[in-house]
């Protein structure tokens, strides 16, 4: 099977991340898509983020329903930062020989891949499937792959979908006690009123 991995903090998941999700399955016919909330990622170790626990259940009411939509907790039952290629190494040894894991990131996430951790070795292990970010260039291919040679033929460009929604917005908007209707799911919506997520 074809599986897709979509990271992330998800504080909260929103609409734009389901988006994203679903025009990787379709265009990349992936069977399915595990959503891996982070634990502590390591280029935010300087960020507060929400409980794992508010963030995975946001996860689950947010996909539930949609058989080919999973949740995993990978990164947050191991300890200390989350690197990429340490979730994909141990989903890989967890998954079937056949399978093929399609790393879903973003176009900005791409342009700092030289900076990750053992980038090389992560191109090794799957396919890198980069979508557009509001506001940010098409990264440029040529110079990351002098910088991680293998890199081009590792990574699928997609020119869409662009959707301008991100959670720090969302944060913001529940904070100035806006309205997120439609930028999040409705249950994740209700989740947050009830939790008094992002209320400063």
């Amino acid at each position: 099977m074809n599986i897709g991995v979509l990271g992330g903090t998800f504080d909260p998941i929103h609409i734009g991340h389901l988006i994203v999700a679903e025009e990787a399955r379709i265009r990349l016919n992936l069977a399915e898509i595990l959503f891996v909330p982070a634990g502590q990622p390591w280029l935010k170790t300087s960020i507060s983020i929400s409980p794992a626990k508010y963030r995975v259940d946001m996860v689950h009411l947010a996909i539930a329903g949609k058989a080919y939509f999973k949740l995993s907790t990978i990164e947050l039952e191991r300890a200390g930062p989350s690197y990429t290629v340490d979730t994909i190494a141990e989903l890989q040894a967890q998954l079937g020989s056949k399978d093929e894991i399609f790393f879903i990131l973003g176009w900005d996430n791409l342009a700092e891949l030289p900076q990750w951790r053992e980038p090389s070795r992560l191109i090794k292990m799957c396919c890198l499937v980069s979508v557009p970010r509001p506001n940010c260039p098409a990264p440029d291919l040529d110079s990351l792959e002098a910088a991680i040679p293998g890199l081009f033929q590792a990574t699928i460009l997609l020119d869409k979908p662009r959707i301008d929604i991100n959670a720090s917005l969302i944060r913001n908007r529940v904070a100035h006690g806006l309205s997120i209707r439609h930028l999040v799911p409705g249950p994740v919506e209700r989740y947050i009123k009830q939790y008094k997520l992002y209320v400063t």
